[in-house]
């Protein structure tokens, strides 16, 4: 029963992080040119998650600029 239970968690883990995966390669230019727009144009306030996302964002465009000038 257990083992049911770690193949169940370890399945699920996969799928949060192929979504994790997906979400960042789609969303990561729109929240890393929208959300300074927001900010500065719009009049947002301020939102500490939405920071966290931009970093992480800023973080792997900047990973992928550097696999660019590598190759």
């Amino acid at each position: 029963m257990k083992k049911d239970i770690k193949h169940i968690l370890i399945r699920e883990l996969r799928h949060i992080y192929g979504a994790g995966i997906i979400f960042f390669y789609y969303m990561k230019w729109p929240i890393l040119i929208g959300l300074p727009i927001l900010y500065f144009v719009l009049d947002y306030p301020s939102n500490d998650i939405l920071n966290i996302l931009w970093l992480f964002s800023f973080i792997l465009a900047i990973k992928d600029f550097i696999k660019l000038i590598k190759v």
